[in-house]
């Protein structure tokens, strides 16, 4: 016990030391730090602002600073990037990679645009730069069925989460073409897991992000985004709630709710690409300014049109 106890305190004066130093690197690079819901728990802790995908890509738009340290994953600094052309943007581990953005490609996009040349295509902001370029308009699970009623056409290509898809084609006469995509981490979770944890937490209500399987979605009693259902576990009257979504959203949700609790469905949801980052390795991206995201400017022109369309979406 006293050598674990003298690890902990080891542990928390390397951070404490972290911190300093990334606070001075701010300063004198005028940085900002966006982290993702999903990063750990030391990295939201120095963040200037945390939040979801859209939140975060309105303020990589916003900001004045001149360097953006994106905490999350690849997808999202090609965003800022894209969005912030003049910013230098900076990930701390060029590794944290999204599985589900890789499910869909650029020649599989046109290819099904092919078939279907009336359709317009609706992106998940879960995808790369290159997919963006051949996108109408992206969007995030907070604003999906707003964006898909938004375009001008009765047929949407949708990629690339399927999961997302079956959610959202609920809420429009559209016709949803939908690729065959899926969050790995949200996949995980299946009507067994809930059903084990509301046995033993009778009292609690099921919050689940649109990600998971559809049986699974069904189960909810609040069905919505990572900010939705922050946003709803901070106002609800309930004091007990089963999380499905990943388990870096505990952060905030404790946050705002230190009294209530929470209990994630199942030990699996848990991005191992979200978790690459850490203290060390956002002071080494600030002291060295890499590694930087880059992308081709061709690409990016086209992938900011679909992405400004997003955030004119009320």
């Amino acid at each position: 016990m006293y050598l674990e106890a003298l690890a902990l305190e080891k542990k928390a004066e390397q951070n404490r030391e972290l911190k300093e130093r990334i606070l001075q690197l701010k300063k004198e690079r005028n940085a900002i730090i966006l982290a993702h819901y999903y990063q750990r728990d030391e990295i939201q802790e120095i963040a200037d602002f945390r939040g979801d995908s859209f939140l975060l890509a309105q303020k990589a738009v916003s900001t004045d600073a001149d360097v953006i340290v994106f905490c999350g994953v690849h997808f999202m600094g090609e965003s800022a990037k894209i969005l912030a052309p003049h910013k230098t943007v900076l990930i701390p581990d060029e590794r944290a990679g999204c599985p589900m953005a890789d499910m869909v490609n650029v020649d599989g996009l046109r290819a099904l645009k092919k078939l279907h040349p009336k359709a317009k295509v609706v992106a998940y902001i879960n995808t790369s730069a290159d997919v963006k370029s051949e996108t109408d308009i992206c969007c995030t699970s907070a604003n999906a069925i707003k964006v898909i009623e938004s375009v001008d056409s009765d047929e949407i290509i949708w990629v690339p989460d399927k999961n997302l898809g079956d959610y959202v084609s609920k809420f429009t006469k559209k016709k949803m073409i939908i690729w065959e995509g899926y969050c790995n981490t949200h996949d995980m979770l299946t009507i067994k897991d809930v059903e084990e944890m509301r046995a033993m937490h009778p009292n609690a209500q099921f919050v689940v992000h649109p990600e998971c399987r559809p049986e699974v979605v069904k189960m909810g009693d609040f069905i919505g985004s990572t900010t939705g259902i922050i946003k709803y576990c901070k106002e609800s009257d309930c004091q007990e709630f089963i999380v499905g979504t990943e388990d870096g959203t505990g952060y905030q949700l404790r946050l705002d709710s230190p009294h209530k609790k929470f209990h994630f469905a199942t030990k699996y949801l848990v991005c191992p690409n979200m978790k690459v980052n850490n203290l060390k390795k956002v002071v080494k991206c600030l002291e060295t300014m890499s590694p930087q995201i880059y992308v081709p400017p061709h690409i990016a022109d086209l992938a900011r049109s679909s992405l400004e369309r997003m955030l004119l979406v009320k």
